[in-house]
């Protein structure tokens, strides 16, 4: 009688053929961008975007009222002007979020080989979540792992993400098994190589000062992502290292990658700070905020400041516009001399190569 383990050798080998020859699917996902620079499209992707319940996770009435009488006959505008001062950026055509995730698919595509399929799909707008899942399909995959290329975890980036996900192949006969990879705020790989893009554009810039701006969340979703109701912001030191409690909180996760970087960039004590940005609304939000903090740091004299996004693995709107264009003159008009925005990981060889190793 053959044993458990020379039956199971046995039926991979023999019974299942068809799955050794299907290639491997992966499908890098991105929050997403609108189709063009104008009005009308940047209305579409801020409806399908700030419609998500993960997004603004309030009562469905009051969020269709906010959306429908506050934020789209206002912000679309406004938010599509911002779009054009950074579309076909540095060379590159369209939505910069958009390129370098082309970039980043084609090259993760070469490093992975012909035994794998990479899409890339948008958690909002275009390439669709949908279409991403259905080229894999048709490419002949039985299976994908899914990477959300957000470091930090949030319910609002990451979990959505794996919901519309789920949501798209729920309702299919043939359900492909996936494989969802986690939040990499602390992945060496990333750390390394957001430290080595980092490196010589600090020094050839020479900063007084280093800010670690993230993108930012209402304190709420701090609260409910903590199991025990009782540990995240309840203290001052809360963030400084990741406990049973805080496994999912976002700003635990952001202070871990500070200290990853500034570890790896070898800054000094008093040199460098964590910020957040793009804050929405009203309700407090997780702080210091970047759009506070770089003023009052140009008061106290600072004068050149560099500032990176670990956040975001490619440069957008969040980036470019935010950062690099309204930062930089709030600083100069509080008195600081210059400001620099570290570009991001975008589609860096020494990324791609990551990004690979994770999918492998």
């Amino acid at each position: 009688m053959k044993s458990i383990d020379e039956k199971t050798a046995f039926f991979s080998q023999e019974s299942s053929p068809m799955n050794s020859q299907s290639p491997k699917g992966v499908l890098l996902v991105n929050l997403g961008t609108p189709d063009a620079p104008e009005t009308g499209p940047v209305r579409r992707y801020l409806r399908e975007f700030l419609s998500d319940p993960r997004v603004i996770d309030i009562p469905r009435l009051a969020r269709f009222l906010l959306l429908n009488l506050i934020i789209l006959p206002l912000r679309p505008k406004k938010s599509a002007a911002a779009y054009a001062s950074i579309w076909s950026h540095d060379g590159l055509k369209g939505s910069p979020l958009l390129a370098h995730g082309r970039a980043l698919q084609s090259k993760v595509q070469a490093l992975l080989g012909r035994d794998y399929v990479v899409s890339l799909g948008m958690r909002y707008g275009n390439p669709s979540l949908h279409s991403a899942v259905n080229e894999l399909e048709r490419a002949g995959t039985t299976s994908f792992t899914c990477l959300p290329l957000f470091p930090q975890y949030s319910s609002a980036a990451n979990g959505s993400a794996v919901e519309e996900v789920m949501r798209v192949v729920k309702g299919r006969w043939n359900i492909p098994g996936i494989n969802f990879l986690g939040a990499f705020y602390d992945h060496p790989g990333f750390l390394d190589a957001f430290a080595e893009i980092s490196r010589p554009q600090l020094e050839a810039f020479q900063p007084d000062f280093v800010v670690f701006s993230y993108h930012g969340l209402p304190e709420r979703h701090m609260h409910k992502s903590d199991p025990t109701g009782r540990h995240c912001l309840s203290s001052p030191n809360c963030c400084d290292r990741i406990v049973p409690a805080n496994r999912f909180c976002y700003r635990a996760q952001c202070f871990v990658t500070t200290r990853g970087l500034v570890e790896r960039l070898g800054l000094e004590p008093g040199r460098f700070e964590s910020t957040f940005q793009s804050r929405l609304g009203r309700t407090p939000w997780i702080k210091p905020y970047t759009d506070e903090f770089l003023p009052e740091l140009a008061k106290k004299g600072v004068r050149r400041v560099a500032v990176l996004c670990p956040a975001f693995v490619a440069d957008c709107l969040e980036t470019l516009e935010e950062i690099g264009d309204r930062a930089r003159a709030d600083w100069k008009a509080a008195g600081g001399e210059e400001l620099t925005l570290v570009t991001s990981l975008n589609s860096h060889d020494v990324w791609a190569k990551v990004v690979a190793d994770m999918v492998r």
